[in-house]
């Protein structure tokens, strides 16, 4: 009989335990402002975190985002394989500047491209930019305290 409970409890746990990340090491967080608009972000600053990104997640809180940190300027792309929450990215050069925002749907594979080179892609809740009037040409402080890439 305790066997058979013990059991019981260890398929109940394991059933209602919350899905891990391939990375076992947190990101780090950091506070951005955009205006007078202030949200937290979460750094992939490494390729495995970059690598995983938003996926697998049910939810964003609302002020809360990703920063993807890139080791080199270039034209990134992102996409959104195995991402179920619908996403608005904002690419933004290495001053900070916005360059463009794309929204994107869940559990596709279109490629969301930087007009320009950037260094920084931040990834929010679809429609959180526009619903604060930010558009391309907008500031992003903080940046300067971001991890290296690597």
């Amino acid at each position: 009989m305790k066997r058979w409970i013990a059991l019981m409890l260890l398929c109940f746990t394991a059933g209602t335990a919350p899905a891990q990340t391939p990375s076992q090491n947190p990101m780090p967080v950091m506070e951005l402002r955009i205006g007078k608009h202030t949200l937290n972000a979460e750094v992939a600053h490494t390729e495995p975190d970059r690598m995983q990104g938003l996926m697998h997640r049910r939810m964003l809180p609302e002020n809360r985002g990703m920063l993807f940190v890139f080791t080199n300027v270039a034209l990134h792309g992102m996409w959104m394989m195995n991402t179920y929450i619908p996403l608005s990215v904002a690419f933004v050069d290495e001053s900070g500047t916005i360059i463009n925002i794309e929204d994107m749907q869940p559990h596709t594979r279109d490629a969301h491209n930087a007009k320009k080179p950037v260094r920084y892609a931040l990834e929010m809740n679809q429609g959180w930019f526009r619903k604060r009037g930010i558009g391309p040409g907008a500031k992003i402080e903080g940046l300067d305290k971001a991890p290296a890439p690597r």
